[in-house]
């Protein structure tokens, strides 16, 4: 018999704040945290924005020195928002749980760009490689963060990592809440965590022409406008507590929501575009609906949208809806992108997406897709322009789609007991 999961943690880094309080705070005040770039210079790049994140410390989240100097700054956010989202839950390995039973999927987009760049110097003035740092590839691989955070909270269940770009800790999200389900372990540390707005990262996503050129920090991310140019990079982590639901009731915990589908599938289509008609994007998200029991004449929805601000996935995205929930459901659901706030964090989006979309579904409120203010004709839906609303939401879904043509969809319901 399949088991249900409840969502009994959160923990966030981003450029909106590095707790879960400040980010949702942000997004429900319209906040943008995309900013100009002052980590590095950026004189004669194409791209001078970007979210970073700022104000962070390391040893806020339980890290020491000596851990700190070794890592990646993806591990170390990913660290940062696994240690929020763990003492949120209260789960304690040893003690509430058993270490067997408590599993870890953390992915990364990318990994290490920041221990990837220099080392790759050394090893081009140096050939030989004596100069390349014992701690390169236990510090860049992209398994590392699910792997440090599995040893710092003794999980000793399933530890993976899914790596599908932008759909990243959204396939991350749903592997865990299979697990659960299944029954092959009791919780899930899972999210996704990134560290790509560096220079290198900067160039290689400006020069596909997948980042707008815009000079202004804040109007610059436009999901679903006419004036949109691309997206914005962004820096930070999402973790999500994912527990079996009479685990988490016998013991008293917080449970925020209920996690009842999950979608996966592949456009099949090209290396960094949607398929135009959405049509594959749609089965994706049709499959989490109806592993939810969606129905549109009961559930009023919040759909966190992908909403990148790119062209084509605006415009596949919006038709995916329509083809997935029926014209009618699709024109009275409430969507947006908090893109537009915390702008593309790559492998950690989906999860903070998710973070967002459960706390919309607890609180009543769907968060803004702020600067809409010429909607594409191609996007008409109702997209949330600029302020938040209240609204009585029982169901909420979360879209994924990265390069490579990788879908991911999560369905979460409002926490009934």
């Amino acid at each position: 018999m399949d088991k249900r999961v409840a969502v009994t943690g959160l923990g966030v880094v981003s450029c909106l704040g590095n707790d879960v309080a400040s980010f949702w705070a942000g997004l429900k005040n319209g906040t943008c945290g995309i900013d100009y770039i002052t980590e590095f210079p950026t004189d004669g790049f194409k791209v001078k924005i970007a979210g970073k994140v700022r104000n962070f410390h390391p040893e806020d989240y339980g890290m020491s020195t000596p851990f700190i100097r070794k890592q990646a700054m993806f591990t170390i956010y990913g660290m940062a928002s696994a240690w929020q989202a763990m003492r949120d839950s209260g789960l304690v390995s040893g003690e509430n749980i058993a270490p067997e039973e408590l599993g870890t999927i953390v992915g990364s987009g990318v990994g290490g760009f920041d221990m990837i760049i220099p080392e790759v110097l050394k090893f081009g003035e140096n050939p030989t490689g004596e100069w390349v740092s014992p701690l390169f590839i236990p510090g860049m691989i992209a398994d590392m963060a699910s792997g440090q955070i599995a040893i710092k909270f003794n999980a000793q269940n399933s530890c993976l990592n899914i790596q599908t770009a932008c759909a990243t800790s959204s396939h991350s999200l749903g592997e865990a809440y299979r697990s659960i389900r299944h029954g092959y372990a009791t919780a899930m540390i899972a999210g996704g965590t990134e560290f790509g707005a560096v220079p290198m990262g900067l160039a290689g996503f400006a020069n596909c022409r997948a980042l707008t050129l815009a000079p202004d920090p804040k109007h610059a991310c436009l999901p679903f406008n006419k004036d949109r140019g691309g997206f914005v990079m962004a820096d930070g982590s999402a973790v999500l507590i994912l527990e079996e639901w009479e685990h988490a009731v016998k013991r008293g915990a917080h449970i925020y929501a209920e996690m009842v589908g999950y979608g996966s599938t592949c456009d099949a289509y090209h290396a960094t575009a949607p398929r135009p008609d959405g049509s594959s994007q749609a089965r994706c998200i049709k499959i989490a609906l109806e592993q939810a029991g969606f129905n549109p004449e009961v559930d009023n929805v919040y759909i966190n949208a992908h909403g990148t601000g790119t062209y084509y996935n605006d415009i596949a995205e919006t038709k995916a809806i329509k083809l997935a929930m029926g014209e009618d459901a699709a024109r009275k659901a409430h969507i947006s992108s908090t893109k537009s706030m915390h702008a593309h964090m790559f492998g950690g989006t989906g999860a903070a997406e998710a973070v967002a979309t459960v706390l919309a579904l607890q609180e009543g409120i769907v968060p803004p897709t702020i600067n809409l203010d010429n909607p594409d004709p191609e996007c008409d839906l109702d997209y949330t322009p600029n302020e938040a609303v209240k609204a009585d939401l029982s169901f909420g879904i979360s879209n994924s789609f990265g390069f490579g043509g990788h879908n991911a969809c999560i369905a979460f319901r409002r926490a009934e007991r």
